[in-house]
């Protein structure tokens, strides 16, 4: 049996998991791509499918036996999410990962406003206190996103009042992870706030989507009351909810604003913006 490689990705079948893994094929290098259905892994070159659930240590940890370094994008969003990335991670020191990279989330911390941003910080700390060398990437709001949070009649609905955030192209955190796992070494310890070139407001969005994809698309701030009842529809758990609306009041409150250099200091190019982004910059 041939030996697996010693650099593992997951999420490859989702977009910025995807992204990387294309990234990496067309740098030569072989990667471990830990997915739940191995069916559905991109077919890449030097690219080896290994089925694995966050969920299951004992799967976990034999799907990363001989791994050295380890991509951990977060899981699909539920209501158990940090445990099963606590399982995961904890898989992960125990087969013997030497370091692990994980995509978290900008301004995360106990009690932020974005709910799920505090299980990112907790996961964090996990890793932390796991022995492993780690690196955490922590992504700002994706420009990815934007378009889609306008609903049907191209108005965007959410408490985020006049709050900027520094908003990133999901390309452009594939390519700085590329980098990190270029050379993990150089990276050991560091955690980078990943953002695009500026603070954009929703309705400065809102503007840019119009001129940018032909569509009329307004902003439309919400009450908190206004925001929860808009979404009751949708017939979501009470925890998603929140998660949802806290997006926009994580961004009233300050907490995306802010944009940093970490994306030029680890790619050599300057992020896109959201106008580059809808002109189809945001091509890899």
């Amino acid at each position: 049996m041939a030996k697996l490689p010693e650099l593992a990705v997951t999420g490859s079948t989702g977009q910025l998991g995807g992204q990387l893994a294309r990234l990496l094929a067309a740098a030569g290098g072989a990667q471990r791509l830990l997915v739940r259905d191995t069916g559905r892994t991109p077919d890449l070159e030097g690219a080896v499918p290994v089925a694995v659930s966050y969920a299951d240590a004992a799967q976990a940890r034999e799907s990363l036996a001989g791994v050295k370094t380890l991509f951990m994008v977060s899981a699909a969003e539920a209501e158990d999410r940090l445990q099963q990335h606590y399982t995961f991670v904890d898989a992960a020191a125990e087969a013997g990962v030497q370091h692990i990279v994980y995509t978290s989330f900008f301004g995360a911390a106990p009690e932020c406003t974005f709910t799920l941003g505090r299980d990112h910080y907790a996961t964090e700390e996990r890793i932390k206190a796991s022995g492993m060398d780690y690196t955490i990437l922590r992504d700002n709001f994706y420009l990815d996103f934007l378009p889609l949070l306008a609903g049907e009649d191209g108005v965007i609905r959410g408490p985020a009042g006049d709050g900027v955030m520094a908003a990133v192209a999901r390309a452009d955190i594939a390519r700085s992870a590329l980098t990190v796992l270029g050379d993990p070494a150089l990276h050991v310890g560091r955690s980078y706030d990943l953002t695009g070139p500026e603070d954009i407001s929703l309705a400065a969005a809102a503007e840019l989507l119009t001129a940018g994809t032909g569509r009329t698309v307004t902003y439309r701030n919400e009450t908190l009351e206004e925001a929860y009842a808009s979404r009751e529809q949708y017939g979501a758990p009470p925890w998603q909810v929140d998660a949802w609306v806290s997006t926009y009041t994580a961004i009233a409150a300050g907490e995306l604003a802010g944009p940093t250099s970490a994306v030029h200091e680890l790619t050599g190019r300057e992020p896109r913006g959201l106008a580059d982004f809808l002109a189809g910059a945001h091509t890899i």
